[in-house]
């Protein structure tokens, strides 16, 4: 029996993470910023300095920033947050911008000295906007995750400052007490009403983006390619699923999402393979949500080793989480889910994040074909062994040392890559 304390963490998490977001997260926090500063200030601003941490600015650069007629960038991100943005609406900043208002992005644009530089922060999500107009100035700071505000000043007064941390989990709940066996044990058992809600907006917001994947002509079209060529198969449905909400949602699709540590490519890949698979087999909402809530908590378990942003690809976490959720709507109990868990990370681990962009879409369907795969081995007693690779003695060992990999082993990838990605320099 778990603990109630232990109950309300893990309740807590899933609050926590499973938020609302119109467009791809990093440019839709620098619109917040940017509408933040813009209340502070009180005018339109002469000229922006923009410092971001090399993360942000990876995953900035050739995303489609929704509302500003297919404009990729911060620049966009930061003029659609100034000329409209309502910051009350968090990661939804810029979801309600009318035509008038789109037009009005050229002509800030044309007239706003936006400057922008890699800064030196140890933090891999910072986002720091200082805003000038006459004698005026302000500046807002965000880091570690993507409303997370620690510094606003106006002039010469500092309104807010806090201690920075290189956390990305800073003021949220704490990850540590996530394992497999207990995540199994929570979904098993835990009543279903504090989450029903969250997780159905979960469902049928990923699901109508990812529907708007397979019917528009979104990105390079992977879903389609996939349910096209391979529609009969049901592995091949849910990677479909999963990859044409991507599809919609890296090239400006305004749908929103729902998000998964910090990602809404992570929130439509935990989520769209089980709902898959739920359809296929005839399953009950409560087999649904109970494998959702698998699915979305082995994800946050292994993010909270790698960080919220780093040179990891977060949809192999989410591809993952995938095969864990459906194995348990498929009668898979700890041994089953641990395996598969364990098999899916060996396949995969190391995939790199060179930024948000229409590629993403083809990585999560590998990413699904890895949990699958991870899934299906189980099934035939195969498995990855312990000391084969990065594999450990456990299962939590093993996503840890996927923490590992992604902290430390890959932290001169995640430089090499932004030089790579700064040698053009349209951000």
């Amino acid at each position: 029996m778990l603990k109630q304390s232990l109950i309300q963490d893990y309740i807590h998490i899933l609050q926590e993470e499973l938020v609302p977001a119109t467009g791809c997260t990093e440019p839709i926090a620098i619109a917040y910023c940017a509408a933040r500063l813009k209340e502070l200030l009180g005018c339109m601003p002469e000229r922006i300095e923009a410092v971001l941490s090399g993360n942000i600015i990876k995953n900035v650069k050739s995303v489609v920033v929704p509302n500003t007629g297919g404009r990729k960038g911060i620049r966009p991100a930061i003029a659609a947050g100034m000329i409209a943005g309502d910051s009350s609406k968090d990661l939804q900043v810029i979801a309600d911008l009318t035509v008038v208002q789109q037009a009005q992005i050229e002509e800030f644009l044309g007239a706003v000295q936006i400057d922008i530089s890699c800064g030196a922060s140890n933090c891999k999500l910072d986002i720091d906007l200082t805003a000038y107009a006459g004698e005026h100035r302000a500046r807002v700071r965000i880091t570690n995750h993507h409303t997370n505000i620690v510094h606003l000043s106006k002039d010469d007064e500092i309104l807010l400052q806090t201690p920075i941390t290189e956390s990305s989990e800073e003021q949220l709940t704490d990850k540590s007490c996530l394992n497999v066996e207990d995540i199994i044990r929570f979904a098993d058992s835990v009543s279903l009403e504090p989450l029903r809600e969250l997780l159905m907006r979960q469902i049928e917001c990923n699901s109508a983006i990812s529907e708007e994947g397979l019917t528009g002509k979104w990105g390079a079209q992977i879903g389609k390619i996939l349910l096209d060529d391979y529609g009969d198969d049901i592995k091949q449905v849910a990677k479909a699923y999963a990859a044409a909400g991507s599809d919609a949602r890296m090239s400006g699709c305004e749908m929103p999402v729902v998000i998964l540590s910090g990602s809404g490519n992570q929130g439509i890949t935990a989520c769209m393979p089980v709902v898959a698979y739920a359809e296929h087999i005839g399953a009950t909402q409560e087999q649904l949500l109970r494998a959702l809530i698998v699915a979305d908590l082995i994800t946050v378990h292994q993010k909270s080793g790698i960080g919220r942003l780093s040179a990891y690809c977060g949809a192999i976490s989410a591809g993952v989480g995938a095969g864990a959720g459906i194995c348990y709507l498929l009668g898979g109990g700890f041994r089953a889910v641990a395996h598969t868990i364990v098999n899916a990370v060996a396949i995969l681990s190391g995939t790199i994040c060179d930024g948000a962009k229409p590629s993403c879409a083809a990585k999560i369907a590998a990413a699904v074909d890895a949990g699958i795969l991870g899934y299906q081995m189980y099934l035939h007693h195969k498995e990855f062994r312990s000391g084969e690779g990065i594999v450990a003695s456990s299962v939590d060992d093993t996503i840890a040392n996927v923490g590992l990999l992604a902290q430390d082993g890959m932290r001169q990838t995640d430089q090499t890559i932004l030089k790579i990605m700064q040698e053009d320099r349209c951000v």
